[in-house]
């Protein structure tokens, strides 16, 4: 039984155009990509907001 491997999924311009722009938004955080049948469906993006104590404590 030969191995058979499906031809890897290409991302549509407009999802790659997304994520790209997902990621240059992002300065602390994550973003999680979500594929079903080799297809992008969802993309969430988790940000932290970091505050610097130092300034606001008093």
């Amino acid at each position: 039984m030969a191995n058979h491997r499906p031809e890897p999924a290409t991302l549509a311009d407009d999802v790659l155009e997304e994520i790209k722009q997902q990621l240059a938004n992002l300065q602390f955080g994550s973003l999680e990509i979500q594929v079903h049948n080799g297809q992008v469906v969802q993309l969430e993006r988790r940000e932290k907001k970091r505050l610097d104590r130092s300034v606001n404590a008093k």
